[in-house]
Order: C-alpha cells, then structure tokens, then sequence
C-alpha cells in the first residue's frame, strides 16, 4: 500500500484545522458585531452610520449596553451641534448669495431636521444612561475624535454664501460632527472647549469620568441642544420641553453648586418661556 498520498491528504487536513483554529469572529446583527462595526464606521467618520450601529446594540441588555449609551450622548450631541452650527451658517449664507438662495435654504432645512432626529436621540440617551448605570465613574471606551474645536474652513464660504462642490458639502457635514463631537466630549469631560486637556486624558490610557462630572455636561448638552426646537427653527415646543426637562433630571444627580444652580435656572426659564406660549 503506497501511503505517501495518504499522508499528504492528512497532512492538508491537519493544516486546515490549524489556520482555522483562532477566536471566531462574532456573528452579525450580534451586539459583539455590531460593536467593532460602530468602532470602524467611528475611525471612517461615518458618525450617523456609528450612531445607528450603537442604537441596534442599545436595543437590549447586553454586555456592551453601558458602553455604548455613554458613546451614544457623545456623539449624537456631536451631530445635534455640528449640523446645528452647520445649518446656521447655510442660513447667512442664503441672506448673502440673494441670486441664488434656494440651494441654502434647503440646506438649512434638512440640516435642522437632522439635528433634530440627533437630539432626540441624544435625549433618549441620557434618558437611559441616567435610568441604568449607577457607577460613580463613567468608562469613555471609545477613541477622542477626529475634529476639531475650531470649525473647518468650508463653513466659512458658505456662511458668505459661496457654493460648494458636492463631494466638498459633503465632507463638510462630516467635518462639523466632528467639531460637533470634540466639543460634547469636552463639555461631558468637565473641560468645556479645551480638547487639548481632554485628549491628554486619552493618550493616559484609559479614560474615567466621575459620573457627577458626565452628568452635567449631559445636562448642559440637553439645554443647550434643545434650541434647534426653539420658534425659530424646528418650532416643536414640546420637544423642547422634553429635553430641558430631562436635564433637569440628569442634574439631580449632580451635587448643588453655582454651576447646577445657574444651569437649572436657565432651564427652567426656558420652561416658563414656553407655557407662557409664543411672542413672551
């Protein structure tokens, strides 16, 4: 019997097992997928798509569900303020370019709604994240953001009405959630505006929030993000009213001092302002 053939055929079989034999990547549409798909989509900037990974995880309990909610108000704070800003400056840029306003005036439109879809997400974020997770420290387990806390320069030609390239618009919108996102992890880091003390955390290893720190930047998100419902945008009064009053809750968990109290009392003045109706 010639068993030279037999033993290549066992050969093959036994170096098949053995390239086969690492860790088995997770099954899609699992939490543990759609994790590293949120990771990959975040480093591509592609933050709608990572939110959108984020919500599917946030669907159920699982062991990436804390995580993912405090990843979650970061970045859909980010899109709530870059598309905001964004839109603002497609706005002047209307009143600038008076031959040919209507592209900006589109622009404007889908850009709050947008930002408004962002929001709310950001409020149902918080929502939980106040719900759920107790820790006296919050793991940030995601990277610092691409962006900057100074806007691109595209958001300046369009402020003075100048039109862009399709691919540049584009791109634009991406850049400003990013500016978006460095400023909302600035804000939640207890370092508003200075990304440069935050990033230093990151480059530490890894980064721990004391909750009480997270909780008022969530709460100042929520506020200040709840304008894009204000009268003279999405005019949604009771969606604004949701979010400042989600604050208020975030901020209950947040020891008194000026800070707390000068926040809640601008948001409660926002309150009032809406019960008293439009025009006060």
């Amino acid at each position: 019997m010639n068993v030279q053939p037999l033993l290549a055929v066992t050969a093959l079989a036994l170096l098949s097992v053995s390239c086969n034999s690492g860790p088995t990547p997770p099954e899609p549409g699992t939490p543990a997928f759609l994790w590293n798909a949120s990771k990959q989509t975040y480093r591509d900037g592609d933050f709608a798509k990572t939110s959108d990974n984020l919500s599917e995880i946030l669907r159920g309990d699982n062991d990436y569900a804390a995580r993912a909610r405090v990843w979650q108000v970061m970045l859909t704070a980010g899109m709530a303020q870059g598309y905001s800003e964004l839109a603002t400056a497609y706005d002047a840029g209307a009143k600038a370019n008076r031959a040919n306003p209507m592209p900006f005036r589109k622009q404007v439109t889908d850009l709050r709604t947008r930002g408004g879809r962002a929001a709310l997400d950001l409020t149902e974020a918080v929502h939980d994240f106040v719900a759920k997770d107790q820790s006296a420290d919050v793991l940030l387990a995601f990277a610092f953001p691409a962006g900057s806390v100074a806007k691109p320069g595209s958001y300046n030609k369009v402020y003075a009405g100048m039109t862009l390239q399709e691919s540049e618009a584009q791109g634009l919108q991406s850049e400003m959630a990013q500016h978006g996102a460095v400023l909302a992890l600035c804000e939640l880091a207890g370092s508003p505006g200075d990304s440069a003390k935050v990033l230093d955390k990151f480059k530490a290893g890894e980064v721990k929030l004391p909750r009480a720190t997270y909780l008022y930047g969530a709460a100042k998100l929520l506020y200040d993000n709840s304008e894009l419902f204000g009268s003279n945008k999405l005019d949604q009064p009771q969606r604004l009213t949701v979010m400042c009053e989600e604050a208020l809750k975030a901020l209950k968990g947040v020891p008194e001092n000026k800070d707390t109290k000068d926040l809640t009392a601008k948001i409660q003045a926002a309150l009032k302002k809406i019960k008293k109706g439009p025009g006060v």
